[in-house]
């Protein structure tokens, strides 16, 4: 059974909008195994409600099943029965609803609603004849980010306006990923957290009382492991040409990040990898990033992985399938994952450090109220290369910038690394002034950073 860890801030949302008088909304949505349905029944513990899951069939057979789920929860001596139709259902809950709280959470709803493209102009129909004078508390919850921000929380939905909440659910950062494996060190907790990206299903799976490297062996290189074939799954569930978005976020993976690049790689046209990276992005797989104080540079933009499940699959799986079939991941790990850990979680490391800078940054911390952070990449003209920020914290109203450096290595980080950071200051084009600088390091500092940050 899914451990019920975290997420107070949305459980307290849910529980606050269940103690209003009179009808209520919501809307929670978010990417497939974020843990949607964990905390949903988790508010539903004890309280009058129907839950019901669309399925991937007809509309009728949806009516049919909520039908069946209405009575099994609210009125199991009448199982056996059968409502005639939606609006049959919809009017028994509304009686249902009319003296008593009730909960209605229909799940999957872009399942059931691209089945009957008039789904959502019932329910509104019902929301403003009846369900507004009851004490129905409705949900909606979808995995589809597109379908129920376009169709459910858009100006152009019909039930735009009725909602009194909604909660966009993400993925756990690394600090309440690592409540999940409280026992380990702070490194591989880090580990956990860029193994799995934070998404609840994938954390729910670890087992503290095995080590990192016995879980990573158990669920990336086992026949039997969970994660081992999730990367199909999860794809064959989003899209219809699954050996094109695998190719795509392979390359991606692999370090191509540009439209052009990747088209090459994936040897396909151009438009073809730019509708691809549209849905990709919908679907919270694929984000495109921008150079933080240059946004309107349409020419500094790469697509990066968000999903890091993924890109430790595409990165290391698909070398060791064969071996993984003859019962020899565990030794393929050690030769030839393990090693390069520290590598792989650069990336990661990167983001764990700006989701810190960006909290303790708000505070005015670090001299200024940091309020937007991500990085950046340009020429640098001193030395005629490419180069980068990996942390930019901007306080655009007093025009002040954090910038930081960050190393996931095992060695501690010399000065020179300071040194190297505070002399790309100048190359965000001189529209901020830099307050501070950051230096993260998983293998600790040398005495000569120690000393300069006195």
């Amino acid at each position: 059974m899914a451990r019920f860890i975290g997420r107070e801030e949305e459980l307290t949302a849910l529980e606050k909008a269940y103690q209003k008088e009179g009808f209520q909304m919501a809307v929670v949505y978010g990417r497939r195994r974020v843990g949607k349905t964990t905390l949903l029944r988790e508010f539903c513990k004890n309280k009058r409600c129907v839950y019901y899951t669309a399925i991937k069939s007809t509309a009728a057979r949806n009516t049919e099943l909520l039908g069946q789920a209405v009575l099994e929860q609210l009125a199991p001596n009448m199982l056996g029965t059968a409502f005639k139709s939606l609006d049959m259902i919809f009017d028994y809950l509304y009686e249902q609803s009319r003296e008593q709280r009730l909960i209605i959470i229909i799940d999957e709803l872009p399942y059931f609603a691209r089945k009957d493209e008039s789904l959502v102009s019932v329910l509104q129909k019902w929301i403003d004849e009846k369900w507004l004078f009851s004490k129905m508390f409705l949900i909606l919850c979808g995995s589809s980010l597109s379908f129920m921000e376009d169709e459910v929380l858009s100006e152009k939905s019909p039930v735009f306006g009725r909602r009194t909440m909604q909660i966009k659910l993400e993925a756990f950062d690394y600090r309440q990923t690592s409540l999940f494996v409280p026992s380990w060190s702070a490194r591989d907790k880090a580990i956990a957290y860029g193994i799995t990206g934070g998404i609840a299903k994938y954390v729910d799976l670890l087992d503290e009382t095995q080590s990192l490297d016995e879980n990573i062996c158990s669920l990336y290189f086992s026949k039997t492991g969970y994660l081992y074939e999730e990367a199909d799954n999860l794809l064959t569930q989003e899209f219809r040409d699954v050996d094109l978005y695998s190719r795509i976020i392979e390359t991606v993976a692999g370090g191509a990040n540009q439209i052009h690049e990747i088209a090459d790689k994936v040897g396909v046209p151009p438009q073809n990898i730019v509708h691809a990276m549209k849905n990709l992005t919908e679907t919270g797989i694929v984000y495109k990033q921008l150079a933080i104080t240059e946004e309107g540079n349409k020419k500094k933009t790469k697509y990066i992985l968000t999903d890091e499940m993924l890109r430790f699959w595409y990165r290391f799986i698909p070398d060791a399938v064969g071996i993984i079939e003859i019962g020899k991941g565990k030794s393929y790990y050690e030769r030839n994952v393990k090693p390069l850990l520290s590598d792989y979680m650069g990336p990661v490391f990167e983001k764990m450090c700006r989701q810190y800078t960006l909290m303790e940054g708000i505070t005015g911390r670090f001299g200024c109220i940091v309020t937007q952070v991500g990085t950046w990449w340009g020429a640098n003209p001193n030395k005629r290369e490419e180069t980068d920020i990996d942390i930019v914290g901007l306080d655009k109203r007093a025009k002040k910038v954090v910038i930081g450096e960050c190393r996931f290595r095992n060695e501690p980080t010399d000065i020179s690394v300071l040194y190297a950071l505070e002399a790309r200051q100048n190359l965000l084009h001189g529209h901020f002034s830099a307050v501070k600088f950051l230096l993260f390091s998983a293998g600790g500092f040398t005495k000569g950073v120690a000393e300069a940050c006195k």
